[in-house]
């Protein structure tokens, strides 16, 4: 029975891949096939394809305003990277068994392929009885016991029942309410039913509005989605592969039954070879799609080229992404076969709860504070930007608050004084800002941070990798070990130059193959050469968000208690602290006790001054807080830029150790400071007059 492409490819389950085709009416000119944009645009009637598989291509928005879905406005077509953030309104359609569920809706390994539906009647199983309105989690689809059932999570209590559900079981199962936010990219990929069309409301726009948005302006109704698919089809004559859009209006006939399927070659994902038992490997592939834009050293794989695939494997990567304050950072995937040697840099932590996290046993954790905080509880210490502290461990503590002692969750340190170490607490709660010191020169392999160090860790590259031609992360200022990822790849040679072979990712290299039948001359795979790959903002973002979902975040800082809510501090203002954080963070002071006190009380007297200064200035409110960040400015500017040179010094002489800061360089500041206090209390006189 003919019906339109469209029609087909809406009700298609992609389980039932590849179908057969043919072509059976349009307004086609026979025999003819040409393309329009890299889609076939044209088909010739009694033409025979097989359909080996289709992804949404584009969506068509109907425009509802007031969130009245039967008051369509407009259509507009809206890409997959149309930028915004969305709300998945719940289908008030039911679905009539589960068999139905599997077949139209999404039920993957990730968190968004867990789809949640509720009963309006219980549900009585053998030994378990699902309550009416109860929230049934999908986790996935097997065999169980000979008959195909879903296995499914019912929490209550805070705990989690486990159970399956039959594909025969019957009733009316609703979609549940969902309280996340996605892309448009995440909605056509997991949200949309097939057969079904998709309402969502705009959470919030990633960009300012203007004419060429296709959206009305300042939108707040509701967007019936509706998918346009691209297919991806094999011809009979041809050996690449043909895109075909769905809306293209032709009819078409599945003869599938009744036509020899392997007449038509057959394309192969990477996914597909991965998938194929270890014991088919090696084999010999032609490629029939190759990667598009490759630069090296993939650039060899392209359409017609013949390569041979030795094994699969899981291979181990650290993920890091450039240190910078301004974006896009740049990401990157780093084997751990690089010979490039590393030092550390220093890391920032924006809370007294992320030193806790930060703390190791190997080494004691030295800071320097670069954020004031006026502690309104007299048990607790006030800090100063300067300040410097040893961390210690997390503890409860007693407080006296409106006369009544209360439990507070602080963090012990041990604070650096010009002669002596004094024992401190800083709130848990506490909003500041520290840089860590670091006292370690030692240069680093990536295995020896991996096994030494807890993740995530802040370095640079001090010896480049010499066995490749460019080392990408030479150039690179300051990188972050963000985590540990373990990646699928695949190990392959060139036919015609089987002197190397090269490991290529499973998940991010879009090539299709297809298998020959011939024999491979040499079994033992060549030296393998790896690479550091450089990934993009979108692979970041699904490498940390699809590929790590047993790693769980650490639990939120306690927040601060609404009855505890500190006076207003001496801090300096936000832009004096972003100064602070992107200056070179080594503060050359190294965490020996036996450290000169003159230059201790140095340090202390500059510490004092600014306090004091910041202090006077916070009792004129308003006069005063101008110059407060002006005078915030120069003192970050000259620190910044005196540091920095620090820095650059103890790096260019490797063995010698700053145990000191640089007297000249205190007294400057001091000077600068001290000066550009008395010209603003000289200008807000001038004012007053």
């Amino acid at each position: 029975m003919a019906s339109t492409l469209e029609k087909f490819i809406h009700s298609l389950d992609p389980r039932a891949l590849p179908r057969v085709l043919q072509i059976q009416s349009g307004i086609y000119f026979q025999g003819s096939i040409y393309e329009m944009f890299g889609n076939e645009c044209c088909l010739s009637t009694g033409e025979v394809i097989k359909v080996i598989g289709f992804k949404i291509n584009k969506l068509i928005a109907s425009i509802c305003e007031k969130n009245e879905v039967n008051r369509v406005s407009a259509k507009v077509e809206l890409p997959l990277n149309f930028p915004g953030l969305y709300k998945v309104v719940a289908d008030k359609t039911p679905y009539l068994n589960i068999e139905e569920i599997t077949r139209k809706v999404f039920i993957g390994p990730t968190r968004f392929g867990h789809p949640c539906f509720y009963s309006p009647e219980d549900i009585k199983l053998a030994n378990f009885t699902i309550k009416h309105g109860e929230q049934i989690i999908f986790n996935s689809v097997e065999e169980v016991n000979g008959t195909m059932a879903v296995n499914c999570d019912v929490v209550r209590n805070n705990q989690s029942h486990s159970f399956t559900l039959p594909l025969s079981q019957e009733g009316k199962f609703y979609e549940c309410e969902d309280d996340q936010i996605y892309t448009l990219k995440e909605i056509s990929e997991w949200k949309i039913p097939k057969c079904r069309s998709r309402i969502v409301k705009l959470s919030s726009t990633l960009h300012m509005w203007d004419s060429s948005n296709p959206l009305p302006e300042n939108f707040d109704g509701c967007l019936i989605l509706t998918p346009v698919y691209e297919v991806q089809a094999v011809m009979k004559f041809r050996k690449d592969i043909v895109r075909i859009l769905s809306d293209l209006d032709v009819e078409v006939k599945d003869i599938t039954d009744c036509y020899d399927i392997n007449s038509f070659l057959h394309p192969l994902s990477l996914e597909d070879v991965f998938e194929r038992t270890s014991k088919e490997f090696p084999m010999v592939a032609e490629i029939m799609e190759g990667p598009s834009g490759t630069s090296k050293p993939y650039n060899f794989l392209h359409t017609g080229k013949e390569i041979i695939i030795y094994k699969k494997y899981q291979a181990t990567r650290i993920l890091a992404s450039e240190i910078r304050s301004d974006s896009p950072k740049r990401h990157f995937l780093i084997p751990m076969t690089y010979k490039g040697k590393f030092k550390r840099r220093p890391r920032e932590f924006p809370t007294a709860y992320d030193l806790e996290i930060a703390r190791s046993e190997k080494e004691q954790l030295h800071v320097v504070a670069t954020k004031a905080f006026d502690s309104p509880h007299k048990e607790l210490v006030c800090v100063s930007v300067g300040d410097q502290f040893l961390a210690q461990q997390r503890q409860t503590s007693e407080v006296l608050y409106e006369e009544r002692k209360k439990d507070l969750d602080v963090f012990a340190c041990e604070q650096i004084l010009s002669d002596t170490y004094k024992k401190v607490l800083l709130p848990m709660y506490m909003e500041g800002g520290f840089v860590e010191v670091i006292h370690d020169k030692k240069q680093y392999q990536l295995s020896e941070i991996c096994k030494e160090f807890c993740l995530p860790f802040n370095v640079k590259v001090s010896v480049r990798d010499l066995s490749v031609e460019e080392d990408v992360l030479a150039a690179v200022p300051g990188l972050q070990f963000e985590e540990e990822i373990t990646d699928s790849y695949l190990l392959i040679s060139s036919t015609s130059s089987p002197a190397e072979s090269w490991e290529i990712p499973v998940y991010r290299l879009n090539m299709s193959v297809h298998l020959l039948s011939k024999e491979v001359q040499t079994v033992v795979p060549p030296a393998t050469r790896t690479i550091v790959e450089e990934i993009s903002e979108e692979q970041y973002y699904m490498v940390r968000r699809y590929e790590n979902q047993t790693l769980h975040p650490p639990p939120r800082p306690p927040k601060k208690p609404t009855t505890l809510a500190p006076k207003p501090g001496f801090a300096g203002p936000t832009q004096g602290v972003s100064a602070v954080l992107q200056a070179p963070k080594n503060f050359c002071v190294d965490t020996i006790k036996k450290r000169s006190s003159n230059q201790a009380a140095n340090v202390s007297e500059l510490q004092v001054s600014c306090q004091n200064d910041l202090v006077h200035h916070e009792d004129k409110e308003d006069m005063t807080g101008k110059a407060t960040l002006v005078e915030t400015g120069v003192i970050t500017g000259l620190t910044k830029k005196a540091l920095g040179k620090c820095e650059e010094e103890s790096e260019e002489e490797e063995e010698h150790k700053y145990d000191y800061v640089d007297e000249n360089i205190i007294e400057n500041l001091r000077k600068v400071f001290q000066d550009t206090a008395v010209r603003n209390k000289h200008a807000l006189s001038e004012g007053r007059r």
